[in-house]
């Protein structure tokens, strides 16, 4: 008994493009989708990306404009009965009471996380609005970079994927068409087809 060889499908570049006898107009309509739909998640996912960049850096560099850091002294020991890391972790940070003075002459106090091991006199930065409040210590550079650059990559692809999702969603009502298309089609030519194979 011969071995049958399975049958080697030659993949066809650019098939959607190429004309043959059984290439329909919505072949050419699903090309044209197809390469819309590229373009624009490309395009569209590198023009959100760069504007989401921007806007970021935009945003961290105005917010490290509102604040700056001013020496602040610790008016007592730290309090150890709980400690935060920075990350969350727990044991990195503590509250401690500091006191600081402003441009303008005033002394402010308040709460910030300092070091476990503080002691009251002890010598700590702290972070200032214009206002000459407390402030959550803004980003670094390079911090605010990779903050940026992330951003950007998560507009990117969300853009992108946006793009590809609409021509994914135009492509099954293409289908859905064709198939209506094709049922219209079989009605009509069905049963002179029947009688042929019946005479």
């Amino acid at each position: 008994m011969a071995r049958t060889r399975p049958t080697r499908v030659k993949n066809v570049r650019f098939w959607r493009w190429r004309h043959n006898p059984l290439h329909r107009h919505s072949d050419s309509v699903e090309a044209w989708i197809v390469l819309a739909t590229w373009i624009v998640a490309l395009v569209g996912g590198l023009l959100a990306g760069s504007a989401a960049d921007g806007a970021m850096q935009d945003s961290l560099a105005a917010r490290r404009a509102t604040v700056h850091a001013v020496p602040a002294e610790l008016t007592e020991n730290a309090d150890t009965t709980e400690t935060v890391s920075i990350d969350g972790g727990g044991g990195d940070t503590v509250w401690g009471k500091v006191r600081w003075t402003t441009a303008d002459g005033s002394t402010h106090t308040g709460l910030t996380r300092v070091a476990p091991s503080s002691t009251a006199g002890a010598s700590v930065t702290v972070w200032i609005d214009s206002r000459g409040e407390l402030a959550i210590r803004p980003p670094t550079e390079r911090e605010a970079r990779v903050q940026s650059a992330l951003t950007g990559l998560l507009a990117a692809t969300g853009a992108g994927g946006v793009a590809l999702g609409c021509g994914r969603v135009a492509r099954l009502r293409l289908d859905r068409w064709r198939i209506r298309a094709w049922e219209a089609e079989w009605e009509r030519v069905g049963p002179q087809w029947r009688k042929k194979m019946s005479g």
